[in-house]
């Protein structure tokens, strides 16, 4: 039987969804929805990528389309789904939310149908997804939002796994789990056998830190988003399975496009305005005005080599407790993104073979 499975913020989230799936049914088929909805580093032009964007798209069912590793982005588009579907064991599908939740819910309902399962499985890495939508650290509800309310609106049914609470950098650990109850499962490193590659080349955070709680790595980790670190707990290697109506109760901007029935995504972001106060999307515009915010530059991993000492000397100055850092974090405080990111770090595993902690670097 093939598994539906929604990776509910895109990205790197199908990295994490796929870790979770392996968790729970092994190498049975599944098939990962998600958005191709991408930092600016990966993808320069703000909001999320819909089928015009792409080229070598399969027909999956009338609504939904699938990515291949065939497929491509058009320029200056960007999107790491080609690649991921081609590297992981998994059906791949394009989440496109410029129709609101209504095209949202077909494009769901008609996968249930195609596979006939008995539960959809909405995957989250961090947590956001379970925040209220006034919590000041809260910074892109919208993407979960819209699949919560899509799940409700196509009347599947399905459950939210949420894995590594507080690894998103959003809402912390300690907020989260008072409110998501007991049932829960632990990841392991043996779950993390169809993933552990992707993070060769994935600028992915979250999902390399629930791949490095799973394979029991503990203590504080440096991060990119923040600059500060995120705690690798035990209940960082911990999945919860919340039923979706819980998470619309409990997220007000889900339950609002889900009553309202929003059509656009124009619509979505103004009922995100309203409920939470801002947009991501807007965020996301106001970043790709200022270069800097968009990615570093390219730049000389020899160069890069020599000022590592000089900078990890500061970044633990600065951070006494942490352990470990990403290896995003790494290249880009030190100029480096794209493939010059991806030759520092597999410099790095050759030199200090002692300090790569994978998928982190050890301090």
């Amino acid at each position: 039987m093939t598994q539906l499975l929604i990776a509910a913020g895109g990205g790197g989230d199908v990295i994490g969804t796929t870790l979770v799936h392996h968790a729970l049914h092994g190498d049975e088929p599944a098939a990962v929805l998600s958005y191709s909805w991408e930092r600016l580093v990966v993808d320069p032009i703000p909001g999320p990528r819909s089928e015009p964007d792409f080229t070598g798209l399969r027909p999956l069912t009338p609504q939904v389309s699938q990515i291949t590793a065939a497929s491509a982005t058009i320029a200056p588009a960007g999107s790491t789904l080609p690649r991921l579907a081609g590297d992981l064991p998994i059906t791949l599908g394009l989440l496109s939310p410029y129709r609101g939740v209504t095209h949202l819910a077909r494009q769901i309902a008609e996968l249930a149908e195609k596979y006939a399962t008995d539960e959809v499985k909405v995957v989250d890495v961090g947590g956001d997804i379970f925040a209220r939508g006034d919590e000041p650290t809260l910074l892109s509800p919208l993407p979960d939002a819209l699949v919560i309310a899509a799940c409700a609106t196509a009347g599947v049914p399905a459950n939210l796994y949420l894995a590594g609470p507080g690894l998103d950098c959003e809402i912390p650990e300690h907020d989260l789990l008072p409110d998501m109850g007991t049932d829960h499962f632990t990841l392991t490193e043996a779950d993390t056998r169809t993933v552990g590659h992707t993070f060769d080349w994935h600028p992915s955070e979250a999902s390399a830190l629930l791949a490095a709680a799973a394979r029991g790595r503990r203590g504080g980790c440096v991060v990119r988003d923040t600059g500060k670190p995120v705690v690798l707990s035990d209940a960082s290697a911990r999945v919860y399975r919340i039923p979706v109506d819980r998470v619309l109760a409990r997220n007000r901007l889900a339950h609002a496009l889900h009553t309202r029935g929003v059509d656009t995504l124009d619509d979505a972001e103004k009922v995100s305005w309203e409920i939470c106060g801002f947009s991501e999307l807007q965020r996301e515009r106001d970043r790709s005005l200022r270069p800097e915010e968009a990615g570093s530059p390219d730049g000389s991993v020899d160069v890069a080599l020599r000022k590592l000492d000089s900078w990890l000397e500061q970044l633990q100055a600065a951070n006494s407790q942490a352990r470990y850092v990403t290896f995003r974090c790494l290249a880009e405080g030190l100029g480096l993104t794209g493939a010059a990111a991806r030759s520092l770090r597999a410099r790095l595993i050759q030199e200090r073979p002692r300090q790569y902690a994978a998928p982190l670097f050890s301090l």
